[in-house]
């Protein structure tokens, strides 16, 4: 009865920590999801986190807003509430945009799913907020089939320029083909021989502004169907339309066309049109204006970017306009590749003046919208469109220092012009190690070596193999150690640049291949490689010496599998090569045309595995090659452990006479032995985790002490405590006594203290040799019972 109540309290506890260890590694897991889909950028420390409001983003000094509101914290309305306009209703719609109805087309007409009305919200000349009649559609009209329409010369312009308007109102849904058949109708819209109305073309520039909402891959895909032409055709007709607007301006959230007139008699000496800051990264009316005769640019801390065309004497220009694009998907370029979400306006200019007059040419000054928190910015250039390459050129154009913040530049022509910027993130390197990593890696290098050396050494003298599972961890742990002390940090935490505009190189005008540049280092990324290895081998070779003990402790009547020493070693250093090899491949297969590749294995800040972004979690390495396998190592070696603990090492056997039951303090000790070679305190890193950062701070300290000194707790608990290495030692110490002795004869105290040392060591509780792996069975008596006992209890 007393024997069953005993083995229900082991059952108990062991479904106990078997449950408390699955939940930990559990939380931790899904900690570290929650935290990368969080993200780790945190705000900036001077304003408060909730300075911005209603999705607003503290950047540069200010808050930038939704398209929806505005003022100093985002709190003033920029919008229409919801309405309705005979049949149909309409939700919220930001001022300047139109917007869908709810009521879509019939899933019968060709128009299935498309909005059958748009609404405009714009604001009164007095500055109020106010809803125009709704434009109803047509369900059976297609882009495809107003394509075809324009063609006639014949073709009511109007309506098609409307319904095109409708079609491309959700830019979500815009598709390559979508682009193409839009862009060709808005083209002959725009075309000067069409004579289309001023109405008609404002709508085409509403159409203009809407297709620049959609995708970046359905720009390329539209560029790879239809060769660019449509595109290409598309700016020189805005080009042309910008010419014709007399004094006035057309404004709209991706796109602002301004015009100005003068005499030959009032011929100014230059023209200078400037686009100001708005609260949202949307262009608004009234952010755009031109001055003339001014004493060049004059750009202020308000001033988005400005362009002053310098007119020559005697030049036959009545007229000049100007554009300004909010993005660059209509230019897609096939030498420069922009990863970043920073906006990359594009302004352009024109005179009236003959094609070869190159009598004009421009100054401009760009002021460079980036996040300042993560990026610098490392360089630009001065580019133009070239219509005959259909691609950014920068010749005639050069870069210029100016004393502000602007970039500056200059080009003898007038066309289509851009600043393509560079940018480097601004990682937040660590600090070097702290003492205590340092001091407590330093002594498990040191006692890592001291037990691969003993066991090598002795293994004569103890009439045994090297025991390979352990030395096979020690040296796994050595390398790894190694490997963090000296390799852990990334040198280029030592090339960081200012990001100053006047530190720029200004003589060079070399357009760049991307707007986003690393530095590249294939030396951490071999160290990451090879962390990753060594990491995954010794948490391999954790697993292997809990298979191993579980065959010797718990199934020792039955011998060891057959060539089981190479059936582990290919194991423990076979299959984390497989896993690093084919995370390693599999990361470049599908980054092979990015020069940055390994940045999507590696992190910049440390040589370590890459930290995904929160919508690539699924796919990260970091999760499949390192954390499921070692969460499910851990679990099984937390099992393992605790069988082991409860069957053998905490095992009351009452057939033991008094003078072999072993002491609760050696129970204790080999307890944390066959921990620390299953890597059970691994765990620890899961609860480093949590949000409060106290407690963090006390896991991570912890953590720090038993994971960098496992190499030490090794040396002591396997090498240490045996009797091979304390006879040795005795030996070492007796003859510096004695050496002591014979100096220094009339003192009798360093001598004293040399016995005191020696008699302590000797009185040290002694362990036989545990666990080895060539013998058939173990015969320590601390952690295991004899055969005829076992023969005994099964009788």
């Amino acid at each position: 009865m007393v024997s069953c109540r005993v083995w229900n309290l082991r059952v108990l506890v062991a479904v106990v920590c078997g449950l408390l260890t699955g939940i930990v590694l559990g939380l931790g897991i899904w900690r570290i999801v929650v935290r990368i889909r969080r993200g780790t950028s945190a705000p900036s420390s001077g304003i408060p986190t909730e300075f911005c409001r209603n999705g607003g983003t503290w950047e540069n000094g200010r808050c930038i807003c939704t398209e929806e509101w505005k003022g100093l914290r985002c709190t003033m309305a920029n919008f229409c509430e919801n309405s309705t306009y005979m049949d149909f209703t309409f939700a919220r719609i930001p001022v300047g945009r139109y917007g869908p109805s709810l009521e879509t087309c019939d899933q019968s007409t060709p128009n299935a799913g498309n909005p059958r009305a748009v609404r405009l919200c714009s604001l009164s000349l007095y500055g109020d907020i106010e809803l125009q009649n709704a434009t109803i559609g047509n369900c059976s009209a297609t882009l495809k089939a107003l394509e075809k329409e324009v063609g006639n010369a014949e073709a009511p312009l109007n309506r098609i320029s409307s319904e095109v308007q409708i079609l491309t109102s959700n830019a979500n849904k815009l598709t390559a083909e979508n682009i193409i058949s839009a862009t060709q109708v808005v083209g002959q819209i725009f075309n000067t021989s069409r004579n289309a109305s001023s109405e008609a073309k404002k709508v085409a520039v509403v159409t203009v502004s809407q297709l620049l909402d959609a995708s970046e891959d359905a720009f390329q895909s539209a560029v790879a169907t239809a060769n660019d032409d449509p595109l290409t055709t598309l700016i020189e007709q805005i080009e042309n339309y910008s010419l014709s607007l007399g004094d006035q301006s057309v404004v709209e959230p991706n796109i602002a066309i301004q015009s100005a007139n003068f005499s030959a008699e009032n011929m100014p000496s230059n023209v200078q049109f400037s686009v100001q800051k708005g609260a949202s990264g949307s262009l608004v009316s009234g952010s755009t204006f031109i001055q003339t005769n001014v004493d060049g640019l004059n750009p202020d801390e308000n001033t988005e970017l400005q362009i002053l065309l310098n007119m020559k004497e005697g030049g036959n220009s009545k007229a000049c306009g100007f554009v300004v694009y909010q993005n660059d998907k209509l230019f897609q370029s096939k030498t420069f590749i922009a990863k970043s979400s920073f906006s990359q306006k594009i302004i352009s200019s024109k005179t009236d003046g003959n094609e070869q007059d190159q009598s004009a040419s421009v100054e401009m000054a760009f002021s460079p919208r980036y996040n300042r928190d993560e990026f610098q910015l490392n360089s630009y250039a001065c580019v133009y469109w070239n219509f005959a390459t259909k691609d950014w050129d920068t010749y005639g154009c050069h870069k210029e220092m100016g004393t502000d913040r602007f970039l500056h530049c200059h080009c003898n022509h007038t066309t289509n012009f851009a600043v393509l910027m560079t940018f480097k993130k601004d990682y937040q390197y660590p600090k070097s190690l702290d003492v205590l990593s340092n001091v407590g890696c330093a002594l498990s290098i040191t006692g890592l070596a001291l037990t691969i050396i003993f066991q090598v050494v002795t293994r004569k003298v103890r009439k045994t193999s090297v025991t390979w599972v352990l030395v096979s961890l020690c040296i796994s742990m050595l390398i790894f150690n190694l490997l963090f002390v000296f390799g852990i940090e990334n040198s280029n935490k030592n090339l960081k640049t200012s990001g100053d505009i006047e530190n720029m190189d200004f003589n060079n005008n070399v357009m760049p291949k991307t707007d986003t540049i690393n530095t590249p280092n294939p030396t951490c990324t071999a160290i990451a490689a090879l962390l990753h290895y060594f990491l995954l081998v010794t948490f391999t070779w954790n697993a292997l010496s809990a298979a191993q003990l579980y065959f010797l402790l718990i199934r020792t009547m039955k011998p060891l599998p057959r060539h089981f020493i190479l059936f582990i070693s290919l194991i423990g250093w076979g299959a984390p090569a497989i896993v690093v090899a084919i995370t390693v491949g599999v990361v470049y297969s599908q980054n092979a045309k990015n020069p940055q590749w390994e940045l999507e294995y590696r992190q910049e800040e440390i040589c370590w595995l890459a930290i995904p972004e929160s919508t690539d979690v699924i796919k990260s390495p970091l999760l499949w090659s390192f954390i499921v396998p070692v969460a499910i190592i851990l679990i099984s070696n937390v099992v393992i452990f605790i069988i082991i603990s409860i069957k053998v090492l905490w095992k009351n056997n009452q057939n033991l006479t008094s003078t072999k039951k072993v002491s609760s303090t050696k129970k204790t000790v080999s307890t944390l032995s066959v921990a620390v070679v299953f890597g059970i305190t691994w765990i620890l890193a899961y609860l480093m985790l949590v949000n409060d950062d106290n407690i963090r701070i006390v896991f991570s300290y912890v953590f720090c002490l038993f994971n960098t000194t496992q190499g030490l707790q090794i040396f002591f608990l396997y090498t240490v405590r045996t009797k091979i290495f304390q006879s040795e030692a005795s030996k070492v110490l007796m003859s510096l006594s004695s050496a002591a002795r014979m100096k220094s004869l009339p003192s009798m105290t360093r001598p004293r203290l040399r016995v005191k040392m020696y008699n302590f060591l000797r009185s040290l509780p002694t362990l036989h040799e545990h666990f080895r792996l060539l013998e058939s069975s173990v015969s320590t008596e601390e952690i295991t019972i004899s055969e005829s006992d076992r023969a005994k209890e099964s009788t």
